[in-house]
C-alpha cells in the first residue's frame, strides 16, 4: 500500500482516488450506502477539498449530431437523409416503457435509488483498477451520460481522450458532474438524454436509430425482447453485435441478462421473460442510406446533388465547405425542397421512352417555375451513382485511347446543372433570345425587317483561315442551315424560323457586348475559361457568333433564363429550397427567391410574343410567317406556349426550351464526355421529351394566356 502511494502522490486527482480507497477500507462504505452524497463529500474533504471543488460541476451545453431529412416540395415525401452519425432524438414519451425498463436493467438497476453515484460500486472499481485487478465500470446511467456528454461537447481532441480515459481523475470528475446533474434534472430527463445519445452499434446512435436499423420500427413500438436486445448492446456494441458470428451468441446471452434484470426489478413477469426468450435475435440489420447516392428513388439523385452543391455554397452555414458539410450532416434540419414529384417523374419517364441509360448521348431535362427561381426537376438518362465499375469507355477519343471510362450509365457529375468539371454544352440558336431582348431594350421593334442574305457579311474580325470568314477576308460571314432561308424577315418570323443571317446583323447593330450582358442578367454563367475570356468587356464587342449559341451553358441555366421572360422580366436566382427548419422547428431564412427586374415587363412580353412562333403557337401582335422549328409543341401541350429550338454547328447539340406561365423546361441532347462530338444530335429525340414533359405537368391545370404586349 505504501509503495502504491509513493508512485502516485504527484497527482492530486490520483491522491483523491487513493484517499477514497482508504475511506472504503476504513469503513466509510456503510455511511456511503446510507448517505451517498454526504459520504462522498466527506471523502473528498480528506482527499483534498480544494482540488475537488476546483472541478467543474455543470456540463457544457451541446447538441448531439442529428440526421438531416430532405423532402420533396409536398413536404411529406422524403428524398434522402444526411448524417455523420445516424441519430434522431425522440422524447421519452415516444419510447416504449420496455425501452426504459430494459436500459435500467442492463446498465443501472439502482438508477431510481441513487443520487447519481453508486458509491459502493465506484469505490470497489477504483480499488480493483488501481491494484491491477480486472477493469470494472460501476458507472451509473447518470455517470455514463456525463461521459458521453463530455465527449460530444469537447472541442479539442485532448478533451475527447480525457473524457474516455479510464483513470481516477475521470471517475471523480464524472461523479461530481453526476451529483450536480441529478439536482438539475429529473430521472426521466436523464434517461431520455442518455437513450438519445448512447451508441448501439452498426452505425446506430440513440434509440431511434437503433430501433430503425435493427427492427425497422419506431421506439414506441418495441416489445420486451426487442428492447432487451437493444439495451444489452450499449455495454459493448462491437462485441455484442448480433450480425457477426462471434457477436451473435454474446448478444443472445446479453439479452438474457437484461431480461433477468427486468424480472428482478419488477418490470416484467417470469412468464413475460419466457415469452421474450422465444423471439429470434436479428442476424441482419437494415442500414439507412446516407446522402444522394442513397436516394429513395433513383431519378431524384441529380436534384439531391444540386441541393447539396447549393448548400455547400451558403456561407451562412459555415465559413468553409467542411463546416457547411458538417452542419448539413449533423444539424438535424428538416429541409423541404422545390423538387416537384410530378415534374420529376414526367421528365424521367419521357426520357426513358426516348433513350437508353447505356447510350453515350445524354438527354437532360431541367424544369423551373417562373417568378420563383425554384428548380422543379432535374433528370437525365443516367443513374446517379458512384459505382462506375460497369461504365463504358469514354466517347472522347483521347480518353478512349487511354481506356478511361465514361460517365454512362452511372455518374455523379452535375451534367444537368453544371459545376465542378462540367462547363456545359453549346445550346445553339436558343441564345438568339438574348439578342432579341437586347434589341427590344434599345427600342428596336418586333416589326424590324432585315433582308437576310445567304451569308451575313459583318465587321466582326476572325481568323482568315476560319471557315466562317468571308472568302479572302478576315471578317465573320455566317450562313444559315440552308440557302433557302434567305429572305426578308421581321423579328417574329426570324425567331420562328431561326434565321442566322437576321440575328447576327441584329447583334452587330445592338452591340455584341450588350447581348452578352443581357445573357449575364438572365443567369448565363460562362463557366468555360474560353467563354469567360470572350465575355470580358474588351472582347465581347467582337463576339459575333455569340447569338448563335457558341457559349457553353446547361439546361438549368437556359430554363431559368427563359423563365425570366415568363415572369415579366423578373430574374430569380435558382434555388432548390422552399423551407428549412432547424431541429427545434425554427425557420431559417435562407433559400427564399432572390429576384430582380432585369428588363421591363413590356420588353419581356414582346420577347415572349415572338418566342411563340418557333413552337407552333400564334403571336398576339404579329405574324409568325408560317410554322416554326418545333410546330407540334403547342398541340401536344394544349396550353399557350413559348420557346426556342437550338442546334449547333454539325449538330453537336440539340436543344429545345419550352414554357408556359407555370413551368419552363429546357432539354439538351449532348455528349457529356465529349461535347465536341463528331456525332449528330437528333431533335427527334429531345423535342418530344420536352413537350411531353410540359404536357404531363400542365395536365389538369387551367389554360392561362400570356399577358399581351
Amino acid at each position: 500500500m505504501t509503495s502504491w502511494f509513493h508512485r502516485r502522490d504527484h497527482n492530486v486527482f490520483v491522491n483523491a482516488g487513493t484517499l477514497l480507497i482508504c475511506g472504503l477500507l476504513t469503513g466509510v462504505v456503510a455511511a456511503a450506502a446510507a448517505f451517498p452524497a454526504a459520504a462522498l463529500s466527506g471523502l473528498t474533504v480528506k482527499a483534498g477539498e480544494s482540488a475537488y471543488k476546483a472541478l467543474p460541476s455543470t456540463l457544457t451545453d451541446f447538441s448531439s449530431p442529428q440526421i438531416t431529412r430532405i423532402y420533396a416540395a409536398d413536404g411529406k415525401t422524403q428524398i434522402a437523409v444526411m448524417y455523420d452519425e445516424f441519430r434522431s432524438d425522440v422524447p421519452l414519451a415516444q419510447m416504449s416503457p420496455n425501452v426504459r425498463n430494459a436500459i435500467v436493467a442492463a446498465e443501472d438497476r439502482n438508477f431510481y435509488r441513487h443520487n447519481g453515484v453508486d458509491l459502493k460500486g465506484t469505490l470497489r472499481a477504483l480499488v480493483s483498477d488501481s491494484s491491477g485487478g480486472s477493469k470494472q465500470g460501476a458507472s451509473t446511467l447518470t455517470m455514463q451520460y456525463v461521459r458521453l456528454s463530455l465527449e460530444y461537447s469537447a472541442t479539442d481532441p485532448k478533451d475527447v481522450v480525457a473524457a474516455s480515459q479510464d483513470t481516477p481523475k475521470r471517475k471523480i470528475t464524472e461523479m461530481k458532474y453526476a451529483l450536480d446533474l441529478e439536482k438539475q434534472l429529473s430521472k426521466e430527463q436523464i434517461l431520455e438524454r442518455y437513450l438519445n445519445i448512447a451508441p448501439f452499434g452498426n452505425g446506430a446512435y440513440g434509440i431511434y436509430a437503433a430501433s430503425q436499423i435493427y427492427y425497422n420500427k419506431n421506439p414506441k413500438d418495441l416489445d420486451v425482447a426487442e428492447a432487451a436486445l437493444l439495451a444489452g448492446l450499449v455495454k459493448a456494441p462491437t462485441s455484442f453485435n448480433p450480425t457477426t458470428a462471434s457477436g451473435y451468441p454474446q448478444a443472445v446471452g446479453r439479452r438474457q441478462y437484461v431480461l433477468d434484470g427486468m424480472v428482478t426489478t419488477g418490470a416484467i413477469t417470469p412468464a413475460q421473460e419466457q415469452a421474450a426468450m422465444k423471439e429470434k435475435v436479428p442476424r441482419t440489420v437494415r442500414k439507412t442510406g446516407n446522402g444522394c447516392t442513397s436516394v429513395s428513388k433513383n431519378e431524384w439523385g441529380f436534384f439531391c446533388d444540386y441541393f447539396t452543391r447549393w448548400w455547400l455554397q451558403q456561407e451562412a452555414f459555415g465559413s468553409t465547405v467542411y463546416d457547411r458539410q458538417r452542419r448539413l450532416n449533423d444539424g438535424g434540419y428538416r429541409i423541404v425542397t422545390s423538387m416537384d414529384l410530378r415534374a420529376t417523374e414526367a421528365a424521367h419517364d419521357r426520357i426513358s421512352e426516348r433513350i437508353s441509360k447505356n447510350n453515350k448521348d445524354a438527354l437532360m431535362l431541367a424544369a423551373v417555375k417562373p417568378g420563383t427561381g425554384q428548380v422543379l426537376a432535374l433528370a437525365a438518362n443516367r443513374t446517379y451513382s458512384l459505382d462506375e465499375s460497369g461504365n463504358h469507355v469514354s466517347s472522347d477519343p483521347k480518353k478512349a485511347a487511354r481506356n478511361l471510362k465514361g460517365t454512362y450509365p452511372n455518374t455523379t457529375n452535375p451534367i444537368i446543372s453544371g459545376g465542378g468539371d462540367v462547363d456545359g454544352y453549346q445550346a445553339g440558336s436558343t441564345f438568339k433570345m438574348f439578342t432579341m431582348v437586347t434589341a427590344l431594350k434599345q427600342g428596336v421593334p418586333l416589326s424590324k425587317t432585315i433582308k437576310a442574305e445567304v451569308l451575313a457579311k459583318t465587321h466582326y474580325i476572325v481568323d482568315p483561315s476560319s471557315p466562317a470568314a468571308c472568302p479572302g477576308t478576315h471578317f465573320y460571314c455566317p450562313g444559315n442551315a440552308g440557302e433557302s432561308e434567305a429572305g426578308t424577315y421581321n423579328m417574329w418570323s426570324a425567331f420562328g424560323h431561326s434565321v442566322n443571317t437576321y440575328f447576327v446583323p441584329l447583334e452587330e447593330q445592338v452591340g455584341a457586348q450588350n447581348v452578352v450582358q443581357t445573357a449575364r442578367d438572365f443567369g448565363i454563367q460562362f463557366r468555360a475559361s474560353n467563354d469567360q475570356a470572350l465575355a470580358q468587356p474588351g472582347s465581347a464587342e467582337q463576339w459575333g457568333a455569340f447569338t448563335l449559341g457558341v457559349s457553353e451553358s446547361t439546361p438549368l441555366d437556359l430554363a431559368n433564363a427563359y423563365a425570366t421572360l415568363a415572369a415579366d422580366g423578373r430574374y430569380c436566382s435558382l434555388t432548390p429550397i422552399t423551407q428549412i427548419l432547424d431541429q427545434d422547428g425554427a425557420k431559417i431564412d435562407l433559400g427564399a427567391p432572390s429576384c430582380k427586374q432585369v428588363v421591363t415587363p413590356q420588353v419581356a412580353r414582346q420577347a415572349v410574343d415572338a418566342a411563340r412562333c418557333p413552337v407552333g403557337d400564334s403571336a398576339q401582335t404579329g405574324d409568325c410567317g408560317g410554322s416554326g422549328t418545333a410546330p407540334q409543341a403547342r398541340g401536344e401541350v394544349g396550353h399557350p406556349v413559348f420557346g426556342k429550338t437550338g442546334t449547333t454547328d454539325s449538330s453537336k447539340t440539340a436543344a429545345l426550351i419550352l414554357g408556359t406561365t407555370d413551368v419552363v423546361v429546357a432539354g439538351y441532347l449532348a455528349d457529356p464526355d465529349w461535347p465536341n462530338t463528331s456525332q449528330h444530335m437528333d431533335h427527334g429525340t429531345v423535342n418530344p421529351a420536352v413537350w411531353d414533359t410540359v404536357a404531363d405537368y400542365m395536365r389538369g391545370k387551367p389554360s392561362v394566356q400570356f399577358p399581351s404586349p
